[in-house]
């Protein structure tokens, strides 16, 4: 395959098939010359919870069947994948194998946007074993990194209340397609915006902007700025005013009855002295109306303070510390199998019994259960053959994917948002907290005790 220094590193569709492991593809080679015929289960599931984390929320499942039923290998990548010294010496049928695939298994899956918890499956492959097998890299990466940032959102949406938050993120996450990828997150995790364009205009999410600080500078003064920048936006302008002085700048724009703003964006210093400050200049100034922005390294923890503080900011743009969920960036997720089926033979379940990461054997599912008002109890994470106790118990893995195809139309982006909101608000309030949230309860098997978990610490299960 070509080389091209300067490609921009953007994954095409007809590529998808390469982003995995080696291993994935040397096991297909093990299992087609001497596993022919088996079929395996897989299922997903986040060993624990981060620091301080009740709740995750699922996220990234529309990507993921995406990817499941487009994959494929073009005759060129065949051709590239003969070249590597790993598939040397292979015989003439792994190559064809690969050039004839197309996904067929099966996919359970829960709703997208659903609050999950450690150690329950969040989504079911079963089919050929080499196939279930080769998606475990793109699974992975794709329901970690975006369930990841949505829980980081949902918890920023949890601290802002009624306040407007916008997704400010794109030049400071991991690259460009962790950029687009985290405002789909954050969006349904609940946000109002982002400031992302290829995510407003391929995703539909409400975009969202202000000026930068080279804007500014690059007139003689501040008010030539805001001028010139009204002047192009007359029912848009937010203006940045912490380039010099904030109150300064404040206090020139809301005496210049001529200039008309929405807005005015806070990006550093005590935000909580500077909104209050810069409140009473633009009421004094009869500038009522006009909205305050926070932006500048916030998080959850920073907008409850402030909140809480009495700051009269009306929106926030979250950026860094969201998009990378830096007290918390990276999900312990895992992709198993937990059971295996010959050519004409009995399912039989599998595990693993290594320390600290054992796994449970079998094909499972989760049901939630709620009181009459729809409060949810607790979950319990049963054998798929298995039926749970009387009561409001709701099955939370459905199928998605029947053959490699997708068995229903999705739900749009602002149909899960509205579906994240629902669910949280079933959540008890103790689960929610942003610090040293309660245990919710998950009972594995009839019979058994909820098995606790510190969220202090990061809740861990098997």
């Amino acid at each position: 395959m070509d080389r091209n220094p300067l490609d921009p590193l953007l994954i095409h569709p007809e590529e998808r098939g390469l982003v995995t492991d080696l291993y994935q593809l040397t096991m297909w080679a093990a299992y087609r010359r001497h596993r022919q015929g088996v079929r395996g289960v897989f299922e997903l599931w986040f060993r624990e919870l981060p620091p301080q984390r009740g709740f995750l929320i699922f996220a990234g499942l529309a990507p993921a069947l995406g990817f499941l039923q487009g994959l494929r290998f073009t005759p060129e990548q065949v051709r590239a994948l003969r070249e590597l010294p790993a598939f040397s010496g292979l015989d003439e049928g792994f190559f064809r194998s690969l050039e004839e695939f197309r996904f067929s298994c099966d996919v359970w899956a829960m709703p997208e946007g659903t609050p999950v918890f450690a150690g329950e499956p969040v989504l079911r492959v079963e089919g050929p074993i080499e196939q279930a097998q080769l998606v475990e890299t793109y699974l992975l990466a794709a329901v970690s990194f975006s369930t990841l940032v949505a829980s980081k959102a949902a918890r920023v949406r949890l601290a802002a209340g009624e306040a407007r938050v916008v997704d400010f993120g794109s030049r400071r996450a991991h690259g460009p397609l962790a950029a687009c990828w985290a405002a789909r997150s954050a969006f349904l995790a609940g946000l109002d915006g982002t400031s992302n364009v290829w995510a407003a205009l391929r995703l539909g999410i409400p975009e969202s902007g202000t000026m930068a600080h080279s804007f500014v500078l690059s007139f003689a003064d501040e008010l030539s700025a805001f001028r010139a920048f009204a002047e192009t936006f007359p029912e848009r302008t937010f203006l940045l005013v912490d380039t010099f002085d904030t109150l300064a700048a404040v206090e020139r724009a809301a005496a210049d009855r001529k200039l008309r703003f929405l807005g005015v964006r806070l990006d550093s210093g005590d935000l909580l002295a500077l909104s209050r400050a810069v409140r009473a200049i633009l009421d004094q100034h009869g500038r009522r109306e006009v909205k305050i922005v926070a932006s500048g390294d916030l998080d959850e923890y920073r907008i409850w303070q402030l909140r809480q503080a009495g700051a009269p900011i009306d929106a926030f743009g979250v950026g860094t510390r969201m998009v990378t969920s830096e007290d918390a960036p990276a999900l312990q997720a895992v992709y198993k199998l937990v059971a295996v089926q010959e050519p004409h033979g009995p399912r039989r379940a599998v595990a693993k019994s290594s320390a600290g990461k054992e796994t449970l054997p079998g094909a499972k599912q989760v049901y939630r259960e709620s009181d009459a008002s729809g409060l949810f109890l607790r979950d319990l994470v049963l054998p798929v053959e298995a039926k749970p106790p009387q009561g409001f118990f709701q099955p939370l893995l459905l199928p998605v994917m029947r053959g490699g195809r997708v068995v229903s139309p999705l739900p749009e982006l602002a149909e899960i948002r509205r579906y994240v909101h629902e669910q949280l608000s079933r959540l008890p309030e103790g689960v929610k907290s942003l610090e040293k949230p309660e245990a919710f309860p998950v009972v594995f098997g009839f019979g058994e005790k909820p098995q606790a978990t510190n969220p202090e610490a990061g809740g861990r299960r098997r």
